[in-house]
């Protein structure tokens, strides 16, 4: 684990960062390569997931087993990072003991792995079998409902102690995932450069510009890698939404992590109807909707010309642009409203905007959102013409 300490001139004011796993292990084949290393974790090892992960983990269990004398155990996590199934688990650990956690599959199931690793004081692997967010990296666990909506989310005391990024195993994820894993990377260029009001400090500096980087590798190389899946750009946008996107929230801490984007994704999971698409689907919907606040509240023509631009490439790699793509365009105004006071609940990520959003604003945004869309793209269309 890489750690960055920084004492201010307040002995007591100290900001500990968990910048990165312990060790990372990328690559093709990658998971038959690190035997050695999760044997030096533990040699029981309890391997957390969904049934389908399970499934497509195993045959690459099988050797390391022999060749280092590892005896696995798999566990299914429940389908959602939440305290029932976190309770679950508890006692499974109980009964087999493992003295290491493996999380597979993911973001949620490896959110659950890594905070019952932490809660049962175990080593934990990350192995994540698609690349549809940063969670395999990052030093945080979401906490969900038995039906899927957010509730909290819990600062962990470390990253993984090992990460293994294995491009076979991320390719049998859908394409889709990987399109939802581009959403939520991308967010980071929006959100921290709009969050971060001490740029005088280096951290923040650092994770800002390399959100920078990590958005225009996206915009440069995701239509390529959709396209060709294990080719080059393939790799270099997994490595993007999985490695890069995780190492910003680190070097920058909760401000260069999570805006509105993601406040807007929280409420959503409030509505049922919304189960049916991704995080980061739900996410990159969630930058139009910031950049529609930056538009009304504080006449930003820059958030206008990015919201354009994210539209375009929206388009060329299948990203929701509105409240219909996301399944929701039955809900009533009563729903959507509800959804934003979840957003904007006190404690939210929204409420690290340089300006005061209130719920009625954040349905209109949300709302005018699609409007908008739609008025552009008459306009288009009769320009056209």
């Amino acid at each position: 684990m890489i750690k960055f300490t920084n004492i201010t001139e307040s002995a007591t004011n100290l900001l500990s960062l968990n910048i990165a796993p312990g060790k990372i292990i990328r690559g093709k084949n990658a998971l038959a390569n690190s035997g050695e290393a999760i044997a030096s974790l533990g040699s029981n090892p309890l391997i957390i997931g969904g049934n389908r992960s399970l499934n497509i983990i195993q045959p690459y269990f099988q050797p390391l087993q022999q060749i280092h004398n590892l005896k696995f155990t798999k566990a299914n996590y429940g389908s959602e990072c939440s305290e029932a199934n976190q309770a679950n688990l508890h006692q499974t650990i109980a009964t087999q003991k493992p003295d290491l956690i493996i999380g597979t599959g993911g973001g949620k199931a490896m959110d659950t792995a890594k905070l019952v690793a932490q809660q049962c004081h175990l080593p934990i692997v990350t192995i994540p079998t698609s690349a549809a967010t940063c969670a395999a990296w990052t030093a945080l666990s979401n906490i969900y409902s038995e039906q899927g909506a957010f509730l909290y989310d819990v600062s962990l005391a470390k990253c993984p102690d090992l990460l293994i990024l294995d491009y076979e195993l991320i390719k049998t994820g859908f394409s889709r995932t990987l399109v939802a894993g581009i959403g939520d990377a991308i967010a980071k260029w929006y959100e921290a450069s709009v969050s971060s009001g001490h740029l005088e400090q280096t951290m923040i500096i650092a994770a800002i510009q390399q959100a920078r980087v990590l958005r225009d590798i996206l915009f440069q190389k995701s239509t390529a890698a959709l396209q060709q899946p294990g080719g080059e750009s393939w790799q270099e946008v997994v490595d993007a939404t999985v490695l890069l996107a995780g190492l910003i929230g680190g070097i920058g801490g909760a401000q260069c992590r999570t805006v509105a984007a993601h406040a807007v994704h929280n409420g959503l999971t409030h509505l049922p109807a919304s189960h049916g698409t991704l995080h980061g689907e739900k996410v990159a919907y969630g930058i139009l909707v910031q950049l529609r606040l930056e538009e009304m509240l504080q006449g930003s023509q820059l958030a206008l010309t990015a919201r354009q631009q994210l539209l375009k490439f929206y388009d060329e790699i299948g990203l929701p642009k509105t409240l219909a793509d996301l399944g929701l365009e039955q809900i009533t105004l009563s729903e959507l409203r509800h959804a934003a006071e979840v957003s904007c609940h006190h404690n939210s990520d929204i409420h690290r905007l340089p300006f005061r959003v209130v719920p009625e604003q954040l349905v209109a945004a949300m709302v005018s959102t699609t409007i908008s869309l739609e008025l552009e793209t008459q306009n288009m269309r009769i320009n056209s013409d």
